[in-house]
């Protein structure tokens, strides 16, 4: 798994890359924890090149939404596809999470 960050404006953008397992899903949780450290409380994870996660990788997201939360800052997804959006599906959590079809709408959230 691979994760790069960048910014627009106020939101901080994750990209992640590649399979979110057992193994890796805790770097996510501890990125986030940055950010907030850093007071950025608004993050965007773009699942779009996202082959594969587990339950941990969903754990990871949904610690890291309610640490955000904490802040009266938010978490929203971008970009499921295939496999991936399967697993989101099956565990209802395309209703606990906000989960967007493009970058340009889940910014465009954070500013309402």
């Amino acid at each position: 798994m691979d994760i790069s960050s960048r910014a627009k404006g106020e939101v901080v953008i994750l990209d992640i890359s590649g399979e979110i397992d057992l193994y890796n899903a805790p770097e996510i949780k501890d990125i986030v924890n940055k950010l907030i450290d850093q007071k950025k409380y608004n993050v965007i994870i773009n699942l779009k090149e996202v082959t594969y996660i587990d339950s941990s990788g969903i754990g990871a997201l949904i610690s890291s939404l309610s640490n955000l939360k904490k802040y009266q800052g938010g978490l929203k997804i971008i970009n499921v596809f295939a496999s991936v959006k399967k697993v989101f599906e099956l565990t209802k959590l395309t209703s606990f999470f906000e989960i967007y079809d493009s970058e340009y709408e889940a910014v465009k959230a954070f500013q309402l």
